[in-house]
């Protein structure tokens, strides 16, 4: 009996080992060790912090430098994404319960990396209108990505109430050098420098980042691409569905203070209280997210939340930018799906073409692009916004699971690997693949992801007139 017990006891032990991930290897980054996991031949670490907490006294603020820690930190696991009301419509459904305490990132890489590999870099920046979105949703994940042969970095930033807000008491106190109002941006830059310091640890080349964004995070790629604190942070950009770079809202910072005073009005805090900075920091996230998400963001009314703005330090007037060339001037990717928010004449496809135009005016290589691919298992024609993620990530079989079709899984390692290669050289083009020209305004050919799975290069027939520059 007692040699069966323990033989019992063994092979239960067995049981719960097999059960727990593989551990990938340990790395160090500038606050402190990390272990991740491995997935077959992918490692990858989460929930790495690149910023304190922006809690109590640090919302509001820029984000502060992380608190070392000692020991080897778990990183096996996503973190919370930043606070929001969760949108029920999102094409990215979050694997996180939000919270406040956020400022978090994650790595993937293939398997057995060395530390000098120096691979190209890939950063994230998710979208859902500066109100929803996160890190954490399965179609996000950069396996399949980093298996290819990348690094994978993606991150968590403010959003809503906590991203962009102003306020007469803010201003008064001018911490962080008067770098206020578009917080969420400054997650980004502080993410980008995270990357910067640390990701050559996990075998990334902190020398060629290329930084990735669909609809808020495309518009966060024109963002940075015209940051002066983004200056030197990367060196390419792809940008999906991101307009044309002009859709901050067109405020100053002291109506974005109108708008927070008037909304913390409403929750019994007056603007020359003189003890309004503690109460407002003081208030329960809830209260200061009060159901704002995607559904309400153009609802009729007054304003009760700002938008990213041109703040002159943080985040400029991105068309002023493109036409004076105070821009990183850096090779791109960008394009839109074929039924994006608005149709042809949205500002997502319409703001594309411009900006594909105007980019290519200033000599840069652009690479312009339309999604028209819809899943088989959709049953319909006409790619709607966000619908492109699953197959720039190679994540269509997570995406669609079992309906996914041979056909979907083509196109998704079809457009992965036009991604890669841009990654590594800023041009996409590789063996195996159709050509995809550089982009000529006075040609005004494109890549288009046809509606029947094919990469196929042709003159835009939506241009209006026959020519680039014409009206969408």
């Amino acid at each position: 009996m007692p040699g069966r017990m323990m033989r019992m006891m063994a092979a239960a032990t067995c049981l719960a080992v097999a059960a727990l991930p593989a551990m990938a290897q340990t790395v160090a980054t500038d606050a402190g060790s990390v272990r991740g996991a491995v997935d077959q031949d992918v490692e990858s670490w989460k929930a790495i912090p690149f910023a304190a907490p922006p809690v109590g006294p640090l919302r509001w603020r820029a984000p502060q430098p992380v608190a070392r820690w000692t020991g080897v930190r778990d990183a096996t696991a996503y973190g919370p994404d930043c606070m929001q009301k969760p949108f029920g419509g999102d094409a990215a459904p979050l694997g996180t319960t939000p919270a406040e305490d956020c400022l978090l990132l994650n790595v993937w890489r293939p398997a057995g990396t060395a530390k000098a590999a120096r691979l190209p870099v890939i950063v994230w920046i998710y979208g859902g209108g500066f109100v929803n979105g996160g890190s954490s949703p399965p179609t996000y994940a950069g396996a399949a990505l980093a298996r290819q042969g990348v690094v994978l970095v993606s991150f968590n930033y403010r959003l809503g109430r906590f991203g962009t807000f102003g306020h007469p008491a803010l201003t008064r106190a001018g911490a962080d050098g008067g770098l206020i109002g578009n917080y969420g941006y400054l997650d980004q830059i502080a993410a980008l420098k995270w990357v910067q310091r640390n990701v050559a640890a996990f075998g990334g080349d902190p020398r060629n980042v290329t930084i990735m964004g669909e609809s808020a995070g495309g518009m966060s790629v024109h963002a940075l691409t015209t940051s002066p604190l983004a200056k030197g942070l990367f060196q390419r950009g792809i940008i999906l569905s991101g307009a044309d770079g002009t859709a901050h809202d067109p405020v100053t910072l002291s109506q974005v203070e109108k708008t927070g005073a008037d909304f913390l009005q409403g929750k019994g805090i007056a603007p020359d209280d003189p003890q309004a900075l503690a109460k407002m920091r003081a208030l329960p996230a809830e209260q200061v997210v009060d159901g704002l998400n995607l559904a309400g963001l153009f609802a009729k009314g007054p304003r009760t939340f700002s938008s990213p703005f041109p703040d002159g330090r943080i985040a400029v007037d991105n068309g002023a930018a493109y036409a004076s060339g105070r821009f990183a001037h850096v090779p791109v990717m960008i394009g839109a799906t074929s039924d994006d928010i608005g149709g042809k004449a949205g500002f997502m496809v319409a703001g594309a073409r411009r900006s594909a135009v105007a980019l290519a005016g200033a000599k840069l290589p652009v690479f312009y692009y339309r999604f028209s691919y819809v899943a088989e298992s959709i049953g319909k024609r006409g790619a709607p916004h966000a619908s492109d993620i699953p197959f720039f990530f190679d994540t269509a079989g997570i995406k669609y699971g079992a309906a996914t079709t041979e056909r979907d899984r083509a196109v998704a390692r079809t457009i992965s690997r036009y991604v890669v290669n841009f990654a590594r050289s800023g041009n996409p083009n590789g063996a195996g693949l159709p050509d995809w020209p550089r982009y000529d305004p006075a040609a005004d050919r494109l890549m288009d992801f046809t509606a029947d799975g094919q990469a196929v290069v042709g003159k835009d027939p939506w241009t209006a007139g026959g020519g680039a520059s014409a009206a969408p």
